[in-house]
């Protein structure tokens, strides 16, 4: 018989508390310097395209060394890997505070997505193979909550830091922190029960990859991420442009605070991960999403209020549609569960990738209102994706 880690157990708090502070610390590394990339045009000189590559190099990072690192964590172990991830990613941001020449930093911040990679894949898996899957879904949502506290806080930190300092002591705090967080979570995270090292070649890690891809829950499961990611992404990466216009003439410090909206997820993906392991993950998957397309509509009306209730709508549904995917994904997988994850935040971050860039266009064409378009239209043909994946989870309810 398995031995999980049992709920409310001492080494449950301690997993539970060492995988949010993983995800918190992952999240603000990789997105502190958004905020910061005006700073980087006057201080290097350099255009805001060429300024906004301090993230495009570190999400590239991260998405090339993700299989890689899933299939390294597959030999080696999933804390190992775990730890060495935070612990690079974190030295890497420390080395920012000698940075003078634009090219090394993004020469680090290339090498700091790719020790990133090697977090949030694994531990996912690492939830999967040793929480007891009665309460798999509650510790992922709680894990995923460290996600948006994360990115929110390295954000909102590396604002007030460049403010009253420069973005170098930013770099320099929060990497120090993340030096701390690193140690405390290899003492802390208990080991892996339940780990098999494997001995595949890189050659059976592309066969592996292929059977995912070929297994239709698993792959309507990837459309999922990339569709919900996509959308979250076109509409932050663009709500500023109505908001900067009369009649809300927002200035760049009240836009700042549109991420506190971020808050709302830290909730939602518990809460919703909660609600999946009792009621299936179809019925709340599709909830989620249901509740992204109500809120990207609602960002239409003129009244401040009801855009911003709107973004909270928007924002709660993805967490918690990122959540009970992300959960579902381990679980769907027979073998190779960390590849298919790896899988899964693979089309993530190309869903980012691809329809945050699109909405510019869709801006272009037509306003805020082609980006809702864009959105509206993606999330609404989610849902068909979605009922495909709770009536096959029903069907295997009844059989069981």
């Amino acid at each position: 018989m398995r031995q999980y880690i049992e709920m409310n157990s001492p080494q449950y708090w301690k997993a539970n508390v060492a995988l949010f502070l993983g995800s918190l610390v992952t999240f603000a590394l990789l997105y502190f310097l958004q905020p910061l990339i005006p700073v980087f045009s006057r201080d290097f000189g350099v255009s805001p395209s060429l300024a906004s590559l301090t993230i495009s190099y570190a999400t590239a990072g991260l998405a090339f060394a993700m299989l890689w690192m899933s299939w390294l964590s597959d030999q080696k172990g999933r804390k190992r890997i775990m730890t060495a991830a935070l612990l690079g990613s974190s030295l890497c941001t420390v080395l920012l505070l000698f940075v003078e020449d634009f090219h090394l930093m993004l020469l680090i911040r290339g090498l700091t997505g790719v020790f990133v990679a090697g977090f949030p894949a694994i531990a996912m898996t690492y939830i999967n193979e040793e929480f007891d899957p009665r309460h798999a879904g509650l510790v992922m949502g709680i894990y995923i909550s460290g996600n948006s506290i994360g990115g929110l806080a390295g954000r909102m930190l590396a604002g007030v830091l460049s403010d009253f300092f420069s973005w170098q002591a930013a770099a320099g705090v929060l990497g120090c922190a993340g030096v701390l967080i690193s140690l405390w979570f290899a003492a802390n995270l208990p080991p892996s029960r339940h780990f098999v090292p494997s001995s595949e070649s890189l050659r059976d890690l592309l066969a592996s990859l292929s059977t995912h891809l070929r297994n239709p829950q698993l792959l309507q499961l990837y459309i999922v991420g990339f569709v919900l990611m996509g959308s979250f992404v076109a509409l932050y990466n663009y709500i500023s442009y109505p908001l900067m216009e009369p009649p809300y003439n927002f200035s760049q410090t009240a836009l700042g605070l549109v991420f506190l909206v971020y808050l709302v997820g830290t909730f939602s993906s518990t809460f919703m991960g909660g609600m999946a392991d009792r009621h299936g993950s179809g019925l709340i998957l599709g909830l989620s999403v249901i509740l992204m397309l109500a809120g990207v509509i609602l960002t239409l009306a003129v009244s401040i209020y009801s855009k911003g209730l709107g973004l909270a709508l928007c924002t709660f549904g993805f967490f918690g549609g990122h959540s009970v995917a992300s959960s579902w994904v381990a679980r769907s997988a027979a073998s190779h569960r960390t590849q298919a994850s790896s899988l899964y935040l693979l089309f993530y971050y190309l869903g980012s990738s691809v329809l945050g860039a699109a909405g510019g266009k869709f801006l272009q064409w037509q306003g805020w209102s082609g980006v809702v378009l864009l959105v509206g239209v993606g999330l609404t043909a989610l849902l068909g994706v979605v009922l495909a994946l709770y009536v096959r989870e029903r069907h295997v309810r009844v059989y069981e």
